[in-house]
Parts: structure tokens; C-alpha cells; sequence
């Protein structure tokens, strides 16, 4: 019999590579989307028809107990959220109903289906925010700086709970930024590919963003995704750091992208107060020891190969939308 899988957020950038990792492997993949007039499957397009959808939301815990029967999985991913940082700021409660406790309902919903599910939490470097050490890992103190990360913090202390308390076989992935050519566009480092292949075509004349001295670290989504397949193949539920144990400002992010397409990022770039955060995080940087000793995950992608990709695929799209 070929293992289920239930993913939540299968439209997104995560879920896409996620579903395809499985399906490679031989799972029966179902995804959970929400009802509404402007879905976009342009993600899982291309895998659309070897996928079941089925509609529910983290906001319904009926419905997710509907998707559970519905799906029947040995594998619960739970990368649903409202995951935009800025957007948590002008809708912190809406971000608290999703990415907090919409994984509560997500538990609830398997402790009263099939408490044999396995359960994946997609958790944030976000949590660690202002952070009290360097680098992170998985004992590291959480302090969030935004209403996204402090929602993440309580989806990932309540899946530790549930864990404990009911005995599931419950993991939180804390996943530090992970990037691709299918990175929405509204964060930065997909703004940054996107705006440097439209300046080189002649669509665009300037790139706006914040802080250019804000760093992260930063892999591929395609290696992370494997990584949450690797947990829930572990006879014992535990949490993990995922990351690429490196750390790059945006200002290298917008260099590397612009040489890229040859050109000189000086002549382009403008910073705009508008896009600085509020309370900015520190140096996010991952040690993903852990996951290299018990898991055998390393990533495979490196940042400069990363930002090369995500601007030749933005460059090609846009070439070939604007017949040029």
C-alpha cells in the first residue's frame, strides 16, 4: 500500500516542492486549500492531476476533520500560515488565528481522527527574533519580534504539547529562510531576482527595499522540503534546526542578482524607509548539527547558485511573457 500524505499550503512554495518529493517516492498525495475565487495553483500546475485537493481551512476544525477522513494519511505536513512578516503587523490577529491556532485545531483534528498520524509543524527561525545566541539551535531561547513569530512560537510549543501530552508522533521543523524561483514575490529576496531581470529587460529602471544590512540565512526550498520527509521517517518524534549554517545581507543578495544579469547594482538600488521593519531581527544564522547527525540532511544548493536561479527563471519568464 502507497503511504498518504496530507499537506496543508500545497499551493505554496513549500507544499509544491513538498508534493513533488512525495509523489517521486510513491505517496498518494492530498492537499488541503481554501475556498476562495482566487486560488492559485500555478505551483502544482504541472503535478495538479496526480494530486487529490480537498477543501477545508485552519480556521475550521470541522472541516479539517472532514480533510483528515476524507485523506485517510499516515503523514500530516502542516505548512499552511499567514507567512508574510509584514502583513502580521497590519493583521496580527488574523496571523495569531491561522499560524497559532490553526495548528491546535490541526492536532485536535488528528487526536480525534487517527492519533497514529504522524504530524510536521512548520516552525520559523522567526521565533528566535532578538536572539540570545549565535548561532541558533534548537535549544536556543525563543524571542519573537513580530506577530508572525510569535504565532509561530505558539504553533511550535503546542505541537511540543500535544507531543508530550497525547503521546503523538508530533515534529516541528525550524526552518531558517528558504528561497526558489517560486518565492511569492512580495518577499524580498524573490523582489530583489524579479526587479534585476526586469531592470535588464528594460521593464523596470529601480529596485526600493529596507534594510540592507539585515542578514539571514538562506537555502534552497527544494533541499528543505527533504528535510521534513526525513523527520517523519524517524521512529521517535523530535525537533530540528534546518538551515544553511551561513549568513548573507541583502546587500549581497542584490549584488550577486544584479551581476547576474551584468549589471551594477549601485546604479539601481534605492533604500525606502517604507519597507524598514518595525523591529528588525538580528543575525539569523542556523546550526543544523543536529539534523546532519540524526537525519543525514545537508543542504546542496548554495546561495550564490540559489540567487543565479531564482534570476534566470525570472528573467526567462518575463522574456517570454513580454515576447521579447
Amino acid at each position: 500500500m502507497a503511504k498518504r500524505a496530507l499537506i496543508t499550503g500545497i499551493t505554496g512554495q513549500d507544499g509544491s516542492y513538498l508534493a513533488e518529493l512525495l509523489l517521486a517516492r510513491g505517496y498518494e498525495v492530498h492537499g488541503i486549500i481554501r475556498r476562495s475565487s482566487t486560488t492559485n495553483f500555478e505551483r502544482i500546475y504541472h503535478i495538479q492531476d496526480q494530486i487529490n485537493l480537498i477543501q477545508a481551512d485552519l480556521s475550521d476544525l470541522t472541516s479539517l476533520i472532514y480533510a483528515l477522513r476524507e485523506a485517510q494519511p499516515d503523514e500530516v505536513y502542516n505548512l499552511a500560515a499567514q507567512s508574510f512578516v509584514p502583513t502580521s503587523w497590519v493583521q496580527p490577529v488574523l496571523t495569531g488565528d491561522i499560524t497559532a491556532l490553526g495548528v491546535t485545531r490541526m492536532l485536535d483534528a488528528i487526536r480525534a481522527v487517527n492519533p497514529e498520524i504522524r504530524f510536521y509543524q512548520a516552525s520559523s527561525s522567526e521565533m528566535f527574533g532578538k536572539v540570545q545566541e549565535v548561532p541558533q539551535r534548537e535549544t536556543t531561547p525563543f524571542y519573537p519580534r513580530s506577530p508572525y513569530g510569535v504565532a509561530k512560537v505558539y504553533g511550535h510549543w503546542i505541537t511540543v504539547n500535544y507531543r508530550e501530552s497525547y503521546n503523538l508522533h508530533a515534529t516541528s521543523g525550524i526552518l531558517f529562510n528558504h528561497e526558489s524561483p517560486r518565492r511569492g514575490r512580495e518577499f524580498v529576496t524573490r523582489k530583489v531576482t524579479y526587479q534585476a531581470a526586469k531592470i535588464k529587460l528594460g521593464l523596470a529602471t529601480e529596485l526600493r527595499v529596507g534594510n540592507l544590512d539585515a542578514q539571514r540565512d538562506w537555502g534552497f526550498a527544494g533541499d528543505y522540503v527533504e528535510a521534513m520527509w526525513l523527520m517523519l521517517q524517524q521512529p521517535t518524534p523530535d525537533d530540528y534546526v534546518i538551515a544553511s549554517g551561513q549568513t548573507h545581507t541583502v546587500q549581497r543578495l542584490i549584488e550577486i542578482a544584479f551581476q547576474t544579469v551584468g549589471l551594477n547594482w549601485r546604479d539601481y538600488t534605492i533604500q525606502d524607509p517604507k519597507f524598514m521593519r518595525p523591529a528588525e531581527v538580528d543575525l539569523l544564522i542556523g546550526d543544523p548539527t543536529k539534523a546532519g547527525q540524526r537525519l543525514g540532511w545537508e543542504p546542496r544548493v548554495s546561495f550564490e547558485q540559489l540567487v543565479e536561479m531564482m534570476v534566470k527563471a525570472d528573467y526567462d519568464r518575463l522574456k517570454a511573457e513580454h515576447n521579447l
